[in-house]
């Protein structure tokens, strides 16, 4: 089999169920500075830089069967200087907070549930040595 065409050029978005959806959108607001896209009864949409936003959505059914799952964790990219700044923010607001983790290749990484259990990981990869000049590609 040849090489496969890409079909697909990035994430747009990524869609958490919230059981709690005000304290999940104050949470992300607050702690990593995401901007309200839209609010609606079950679901909140916020901007995650240009080209991706997340989605809070209450658990039950939506209009295409959509509904709640577990992952593995997932991450955002920041800034060098904001890793240390959010993992202070996170910890004055007594919210658990492991690292900031040095990486091999220089690059870290804290690491935190938000308010529905998901594991998140706040991450300068893209920023720093090899994920700054190769991206993904460097991993």
């Amino acid at each position: 089999m040849g090489a496969q065409r890409r079909c697909v050029s990035e994430i747009v978005e990524l869609t958490l169920e919230a059981p709690d959806l005000r304290a999940a959108e104050h949470f992300y607001r607050t702690f990593l500075g995401l901007e309200l896209l839209s609010r609606g009864d079950d679901r909140i949409w916020l901007a995650v830089g240009e080209r991706t936003r997340l989605g809070l959505w209450s658990p039950g059914a939506k209009e295409f069967g959509d509904r709640g799952g577990r992952h593995v964790h997932f991450a955002f990219s920041a800034p060098p200087d904001q890793v240390d700044a959010l993992a202070d923010r996170l910890r004055a607001a007594e919210v658990q907070v492991r690292g900031p983790v040095d990486h091999a290749g220089g690059d870290r990484s804290v690491y935190f549930a938000d308010p529905a259990g998901n594991l998140v990981e706040v991450w300068d990869f893209l920023e720093r040595g090899d994920g700054a000049l190769e991206g993904v590609r460097a991993l």
